[in-house]
Formats: C-alpha cells, structure tokens, sequence
C-alpha cells in the first residue's frame, strides 16, 4: 500500500485524492505528507512492525491517512465496522490479540471509549486505547522507522471481520498483495482512471474501504468520502464533486434513483459514468432504470465475499442482459468452478455451489480451526454461494448454501439472531430467515412461537430486547410473525423455505407497501 501511493504521488503529485462532505481535500502529495507525519507519531506512541492495531474510525479522510502510516509501519491492522457493538468488538479483541485499539468520537450516541475501557478491563488491560477525537499523531519532519524489506506483501497484514454463519465474526486475514490484486483488477474492470471522482458510500473499515483506496492509488482516481449514508447529503456532495463512479449497492441506487425522480429530466450525476454495485441481490429490471433515469452504463455488478473479495465483476461494454441478471465475469486471476455436493463439477450452465481460487482469497481465518471447511482438497474456497456460469463466462447468483441473511451488504448470521431471540421470556423457539426487499435486498423477519398465555410479540418490542442483548441495530429483524407451531422436517429441523414461502411478499408492490 505504501509503495503504491509513494509511487503515485510521484506520478501525480497535485492531483486530487479524497475529498470528504465538508469540502476538505487532499491532492496525493499533500496525502503522502500527511500520511508519514502520522506514522511518526504513532511510532511515539510505541506502535510499530507486527504491532496487532484495530480501529473503530468513522470513514474520513483522517481514517485514510491513518490506514496508510499504519501500514507503513508494518503493522497488523483490524479495522472494525462502526455497526459493531461491545458483543462483537469483544470478541475481535481477543481473536485477533489486538494490542492496541484506535478509537474516535462518539458515533450515532456509542461512546466506544467507554465501551473499549471495559473491554480491557475484563482483559486484563489489554489493548492498550488511543483515543483519536480530534487531530491525529505527527511527528513533524522527524524521521520515520528504516522502510520494511522488500518482498514482504505476502505478510498478512489485516484482519477484517464478518459475520458469517456462526454466531460471531469471524476473522479473515488479507495481505497486501491480495488486496491489491483485487484493486488492480476492479479498476481495470471499470476503466478507472485519473479523470474519474469515485463515491465511496459504505464504511471505510468494510474490506472494500481499503480497495477503493488501493484502486485509486493505482488509476490516479479521486474518492468522495461520505461519513455517514444519508441520501439528501450524499446526492448533494456527490453532485458537488462531479461523482463518476456511484456506487455501491442496492440500496444506495435506490435512494439515486429517488433523488432524480424528485429532481425531474436535469441530471443529478451529469458526470455519471456508471453505478458499481455488489453485497445484496438486485431487484429484476434495476439495471435498465439505473441506466435510463441516472445515464451511464448502468450498474456494474459485483460478487465476491470478504474471504475473497470482488471476484467478478461487469464492465463498460458489457451487453445489457448480462448487466441486469448476471455479476459479471471473473476477474483476471480467479479459477472458478461450480460443483455439486460432493465436489464434483457439474455441466456448463449447471448450478452448483461456486468454488474459488484466486490471488485475492484469503490464506485462511483468524481462528485456524475454521479453515477445515473453507478449503476443499484442491485449495478452492467454499463460498457457500450457488450460482452458474454460462458459455460466455457470466456468473448468475441463484442462491445461498451459508444460512446468513445479506441486509444492505451486510451479512448478518440467522443463528447468532436466533440465539438472542430465543432469549426473551416470552419465546419458546424462534428462527429468523431474510424475505426479498427492493430497498435492501433482503430483509430480516423473526417466526416466533410464544410460551402459553402470550398474546403477541411486536417488532418494538424484539428490538428493545436485542439491544439490552447488545446486538447491533442492523441485525434486528424489521418483520416478526408469531406462529402456533414452527413447521419441522422429518428430521426435527424447522423448515425454512416454507416459512419463506408464507412470509414473503406475493408481489413486487407489496413490498414496497411493507419497507414503506
């Protein structure tokens, strides 16, 4: 990462890197400047190489600068999605043996210095908390640490956690090569180049937050930094900076869309040259009204996942059937194969679980043990995903073998919900299962079975209950149903599709009428 931004501060040295909502901004020299003056300090504050350093940063140009002295310095870094709570941030402490912990203001009404201060008090101290509210470390022109040795990029560098099918995240580890084998591809894939102003809609500690930040270090790119997802606020700034590159999901092209209805026939991206998009599945016919309303090409779909982020991906030039129903096709170095249940692969055009080589899979989790089942004999990575791959090389997601639920790009584990559910007083079982939302992708729904004399069971009610349990506001579920029996398979096992069946809307309007 660093070699990489050193380089093109050579290379363009005035050109504009990152402008945040306030208007601030930063050409790449004045970025790298800032950038070496912050890892001076932070080496004043006893951080240096394979010093294990987790951050809970808002997405800020700051954040930026703090990513890349840290990975100057050589450190292991574990960003932490601002959505995380003490029950997630708890458990990331202790599977990765942070050290020290980088942590901002308050965010949304969390107070995470308190919340840290008790992590470490239960751990004995550990990590260390350096609280970063306002400027951040320098160092002035002192001098920096002698640059770590070549050859290096293979060295597990991050540590980036998600909440997969078990009841909590899990840790995946990345390098630096990896991740900008990925950058390099996702870059090439969308022609990205020093002209381009790209939007950078979700959190900065997301595995995509460091990408983009590695795409624009390699095209010359400018990134438009949005804090915080609020749509007046971000088709405003996005607007302001000439945002060529909107991104990056279901839900963000939503509230575009939104926006350009309520502003009528004059563009509000007149600059728009495509709408990146990856995380949820996209409602049939998005595409062709992406392109119609907001000009471009249209969106420009993704799939991966953050064991092995981005490896697909449409392009400029793509035909527009394969824009709208397909994720595009594999990015230049993934092997992919799609295979039955037992490993085999099956027919051309056959659905399969997909399988994945690639330069930007992950080495392994955190937690070692998990990594007997992500693996096949051939060093392939079980996504857990089922899809198929047509003749010309697209790649359609049909389904999910993995029991998560993705809510706004998020994955979110129906057992770990399920788990919290279950422990309201007035809950005999539970199961949580994710039903077709146009804004979301999909959206959360509780199926409950309530102990004798309880009448019912309101979504106000679950939420105050999952908050005193600690769990994050996006993993409550938005629908609750309360049924006499939960309906079981032979087996004893609830059975999910039919519950999905039952619950999910009967057509595209009615849920629009519910999300509304």
């Amino acid at each position: 990462m660093w070699a990489l931004l050193e380089d093109r501060a050579r290379q363009s040295p005035d050109a504009l890197f990152v402008v945040d909502e306030a208007g601030r901004r930063l050409t790449y020299s004045e970025f790298l400047a800032a950038a070496r003056s912050a890892a001076v300090g932070l080496v004043g504050l006893g951080i240096g190489p394979d010093v294990v350093v987790s951050w809970v940063l808002a997405t800020s140009i700051d954040t930026c600068v703090v990513m890349a002295a840290l990975s100057r310095l050589s450190v292991v870094q574990v960003p932490i999605v601002p959505i995380y709570r003490a029950r997630e941030i708890g458990h990331i402490v202790v599977d990765s043996a942070v050290d020290v912990m980088l942590v901002g203001s308050s965010d949304q009404g969390v107070d995470y210095t308190a919340m840290v201060s008790a992590i470490a008090t239960d751990q004995g101290g550990r990590p260390e908390m350096v609280r970063l509210p306002g400027q951040l470390p320098g160092g002035g022109g002192g001098p920096l640490p002698p640059a770590p040795p070549s050859g290096q990029s293979d060295a597990v560098r991050w540590h980036f956690y998600t909440s997969g099918s078990t009841g909590k995240p899990k840790g995946v580890q990345h390098s630096d090569r990896g991740l900008v084998a990925v950058a390099r591809g996702m870059a090439e894939r969308m022609d990205m180049g020093p002209a381009d102003r790209s939007g950078l809609a979700f959190p900065i500690a997301h595995v995509g937050g460091p990408i983009n930040v590695l795409a624009s270090f390699i095209s010359g790119a400018a990134l438009i930094l949005l804090e915080r997802f609020d749509p007046d606020r971000a088709v405003a700034t996005l607007r302001r900076e000439g945002v060529t590159l909107a991104g990056s999901g279901t839900a963000f092209h939503l509230a575009y869309l939104d926006a350009q209805r309520r502003q009528g026939d004059r563009p509000i991206f007149p600059s728009l040259r495509g709408c990146p998009g990856g995380g949820a599945p996209k409602p049939p016919g998005l595409h062709h009204e992406v392109k119609a309303r907001l000009g471009g090409v249209g969106i420009l779909s993704g799939w991966g996942l953050t064991e092995a982020p981005v490896l697909t991906m449409g392009r400029p030039g793509d035909p527009d059937d394969k824009l709208a129903f397909t994720e595009g096709r594999p990015l230049p170095g993934v092997e992919l194969k799609v295979t039955s249940a037992d490993g085999a692969e099956v027919a051309n055009g056959a659905t399969g679980e997909l399988r994945v080589r690639a330069p930007q899979m992950m080495p392994g989790y955190v937690e070692a043990r998990l990594n007997v089942e992500a693996f096949d004999e051939h060093g392939f990575l079980r996504t857990g995903d089922l899809g198929l791959v047509d003749q010309d090389g697209f790649v359609t997601i049909t389904g999910r073998l993995k029991d998560i639920i993705i809510r706004n790009g998020e994955n979110i584990g129906a057992a770990e919900v399920e788990e919290l559910v279950r422990l309201h007083p007035d809950v005999v079982d539970a199961v949580v299962v994710g039903l077709p939302d146009p804004r979301t992708g999909e959206r959360l729904c509780a199926i409950i079975e309530l102990r004798p004399g309880h009448q019912g069971l309101e979504v106000e009610g679950l939420a105050a209950h999952l908050e005193a349990q600690g769990l994050r506001r996006q993993a409550w579920p938005e629908q609750v149903e309360v049924v006499n029996l939960l309906p079981r398979t032979a087996t004893g096992k609830v059975d999910k599709s039919e519950l999905v069946e039952r619950f999910g809307p009967p057509t595209d309007i009615a849920v629009e009428q519910r999300a509304t």
